[in-house]
């Protein structure tokens, strides 16, 4: 009895192993890397920081810029201060779907119903078309570079069976991350009064996601190309909607290598960027700079003031 009761509990734990062992390896083939999140903190401020502060006069009402290799914040202007993210919200959205999606080549088909509020809003999109069928991928790269609500929803969709399920996700990872002053109504970003977050926890978001290697690769993109749909026979090329407004990301010592805008009237211009600078690597957060679309571009001209400035 004795033996047979140890032979039971052997094969268990072996059986233990080989599972930890396969989630592992599909986390890895996922691009996804195990993140401490106890030690995913804040950075503090040092005496450098003042001194950038000084020197640059921003547009944005709301800033933080953070040295990604040294943990150390270089510049905070109101970052705790409960702002709307517009469609900054989509890091999240799409962080979230990588997350969720164990294969991102299978395929959905975009309703009707994904495309009818978000008309009536003038929401942004990707350009895709209701009963399309695309790959989860192409909605990830809809979703972040032209800042496409229908593919957001579609994600959202395709992983819980509604957007308002999704969102339950979303606020889940935003406190797992200790976004404090964070709450999602929505994945796009459009306009409520209950959907709002703050520099400093759109800057913790992204000091995880982009420890993503798929979401990297998805931020990071200046350009995607689809390929043919049934809708789209010679499929549709996505160009970023930050990298769109600039001329060259060059920076002195380095370049800005990604980042998502967002905008609405109440949101102002938005941007989370980031850049490499004399090989190292900076996150730069900004929202509420006053113009629109078809204004200068003053949250990414605030970019490279600060960048500049490093």
């Amino acid at each position: 009895m004795f033996k047979r009761k140890s032979i039971y509990i052997l094969l268990i734990f072996i059986m233990l192993l080989v599972y930890f062992a396969f989630t592992k390896d599909k986390n890895q083939e996922l691009g996804q890397e195990i993140v401490d999140l106890s030690k995913l903190e804040m950075p503090k401020m040092d005496k450098m920081s003042k001194e950038i502060s000084l020197d640059v006069n921003l547009h944005s009402s709301n800033a933080i810029l953070v040295n990604l290799d040294e943990n150390k914040i270089l510049m905070d202007k109101s970052s705790d201060e409960i702002i709307y993210p517009a469609s900054l919200t989509k890091i999240m959205t799409v962080l979230v779907a990588i997350e969720n999606i164990p294969n991102l080549q299978d395929r959905m088909v975009l309703t009707n119903e994904i495309f009818n509020n978000l008309y009536e809003e003038n929401a942004s999109m990707a350009g895709f078309l209701p009963n399309e069928e695309l790959t989860l991928e192409d909605l990830l790269y809809g979703s972040m570079l032209p800042s496409g609500g229908e593919a957001s929803i579609g994600l959202a969709e395709y992983i819980t069976g509604s957007e308002r399920k999704f969102v339950k996700l979303m606020n889940e990872k935003a406190q797992q991350l200790g976004m404090e002053n964070t709450h999602f109504m929505n994945a796009t970003g459009l306009h409520h009064p209950d959907h709002f977050t703050s520099v400093k926890d759109i800057s913790l978001l992204l000091q995880y996601a982009l420890k993503n290697n798929k979401f990297r690769d998805v931020y990071t993109a200046k350009r995607y190309s689809m390929k043919p749909t049934n809708l789209h026979p010679e499929g549709i090329t996505f160009t970023s909607s930050m990298f769109k407004k600039m001329n060259s990301g060059d920076l002195p010592g380095g370049e800005i290598i990604g980042g998502k805008t967002g905008y609405t009237d109440k949101a102002g211009l938005c941007l989370a960027s980031l850049a490499t600078i004399y090989k190292q690597e900076y996150i730069l957060v900004t929202v509420g700079a006053k113009g629109n679309h078809r204004t200068e571009q003053y949250n990414i001209t605030d970019a490279f003031s600060v960048y500049s400035k490093i």
